[in-house]
């Protein structure tokens, strides 16, 4: 291929435009020349180019473009891990290059996985891109280094709101190429989506509308393009297993613990929609409800503290404190220190501080420590927890399922108060919250995905989230004889020895 860091001399020029003018049909032969498929020392020395599945979809693209009597929808139902991001970004940079004034929206689930995952995507497969010279890349869109046309050339990472649907409805670019994107559209609502449907109207036009994502939700728009709506839409649910990249070591383990027809299995391998509801276990209009509630207290509820003690270097301890229906206006405290006498001596100092009852301390692997040197230094009613010890407490949640282990119980029992608590607006706790999904086990136990999963996927442990689950490991009510930690001082400038 040719060198996109050679000088960009007039031949180089007429030759990208060449080429790019040839891929205009052709994604497939785009992606196969954009990029330094195998050359040594990249990124891309043990590859010779897209994956079946990926290459399908690029063919499926091209034929669409060759007989343009209607919109391009194409829906991608997938396991976890198959290069679904990298395939979105290879869509995004054909689009914008093979035609003069392409014009675009590209959103997901959230604004986090904009931000951290589809435009990160990006911006790699930007680096080795041939057409580099061509474009620019903000934190928010793609477009044409030519100024005269910035505006008129580009394609827009936007995050979506209910409340804000104009940048859906306002695609249009006559006679030129359209292309929407939506990332973990499973997630997407449902106005969005008819937003976007009925903007994409103009006549003589490229529109491309490709949407993808795990099938998380047996309801709504998405699911809809596998069912009453297939006949407009070419559809593919692609397999984990059966793509060359994914760890099928990892799979195999999802497989054995939770059984080849699961939801947590159809959903996170085999590309297929659940049978009932969303795999993740929160959902995200729960959390949002409880971010924008009024925090609403009670003097006479206890106050607790969760403590998840970090295990490995890119995690974090967080110590959380909560009272009653309030997790939003006490300490939410994240330390990034191994010492474990210096983690129990902040525990320490936030417990006398705030005269908590209870203190409940991830136990399992190194927090065991944590919990000895507390209890060394006589802090009252320290418990430590084990995530994945039993679970012990009767089930109010509103599904009347058991849980697997101790962790399921107390995010469970999380779940049910953040219908009426209050968090604070803290993006991490959002995230974390939001991250995990559930599964069932053997014995129809609720089963939340492990810590070491979540990191794996998503690239961090939900922390933050963990130490506010720890704060529901058992009830604890209020003394009739005042806080464990005494009476509070009282001070007075009343000195009985002074002169009188």
């Amino acid at each position: 291929m040719m060198d996109p860091d050679a000088p960009l001399t007039q031949q180089l020029q007429d030759d990208l435009v060449q080429l790019a003018a040839e891929c205009s049909t052709d994604p497939l032969r785009f992606v196969q020349s954009a990029f330094p498929w195998g050359e040594p020392g990249t990124d891309l020395a043990s590859m010779d180019g897209p994956d079946a599945w990926q290459a399908d979809i690029l063919r499926a693209i091209g034929q669409g473009i060759l007989s343009p009597a209607q919109a391009i929808q194409i829906a991608i139902a997938s396991g976890h891990g198959i290069g679904k991001s990298a395939l979105v970004s290879w869509v995004i940079l054909w689009a914008i290059t093979t035609c003069e004034d392409t014009r675009g929206v590209v959103t997901a689930n959230t604004a986090a996985q904009l931000a951290t995952k589809t435009w990160p995507e990006l911006n790699r497969w930007f680096r080795v891109f041939l057409w580099r010279s061509w474009f620019e890349v903000a934190a928010t869109a793609i477009y044409s280094s030519d100024p005269t046309h910035a505006k008129t050339w580009r394609i827009d990472a936007i995050s979506w709101s209910p409340d804000r649907v104009e940048s859906f409805a306002g695609l249009h670019n006559q006679g030129k190429r359209i292309l929407v994107v939506f990332d973990e559209a499973s997630a997407i609502p449902d106005v969005i989506w008819q937003t976007t449907e009925g903007a994409l109207t103009d006549d003589n036009t490229d529109i491309i509308w490709l949407v993808a994502g795990n099938p998380t939700r047996n309801t709504g728009r998405f699911r809809d393009c596998f069912g009453r709506f297939k006949h407009r839409w070419t559809t593919r649910q692609i397999d984990s297993r059966t793509v060359r990249i994914t760890n099928k070591e990892q799979i195999q383990q999802w497989v054995d613990d939770y059984g080849e027809d699961s939801d947590f299995v159809r959903i996170r391998v085999r590309g297929v929609f659940p049978r009932a509801g969303s795999a993740q276990f929160i959902p995200s209009d729960t959390v949002e409800a409880a971010r924008m509630r009024d925090a609403a207290g009670r003097s006479f509820d206890a106050i607790v503290i969760g403590v998840d003690v970090a295990r490995q270097g890119s995690d974090q301890t967080v110590i959380y404190v909560r009272k009653g229906q309030d997790a939003r206006n006490w300490p939410l405290l994240k330390l990034r220190v191994a010492d474990l006498m210096q983690i129990a001596a902040k525990v320490a100092d936030t417990a006398q501080q705030y005269r908590c009852e209870a203190v409940f301390v991830d136990a399992g692997g190194i927090g065991a420590g944590v919990v000895d040197r507390l209890r060394q230094l006589r802090v009252p009613a320290v418990f430590g927890v084990q995530f994945g010890g039993k679970a012990d407490r009767a089930n109010y949640a509103s599904d009347a399922s058991r849980y697997a282990n101790k962790r399921a119980e107390m995010w469970g029992m999380m779940r049910e108060w953040l219908k009426t608590g209050a968090i604070p607006d803290d993006p991490e706790l959002i995230a974390d919250l939001t991250a995990p999904e559930f599964g069932h086990n053997a014995r129809d136990e609720i089963q939340i995905e492990p810590k070491d999963a979540i990191r794996k996927r998503i690239g961090a442990s939900p922390d933050v989230a963990d130490a506010l689950a720890l704060t529901f490991a058992y009830p604890i009510l209020p003394s009739p004889h005042g806080s464990p930690w005494g009476a509070p001082r009282v001070e007075a400038d009343y000195d009985p020895f002074a002169a009188a």
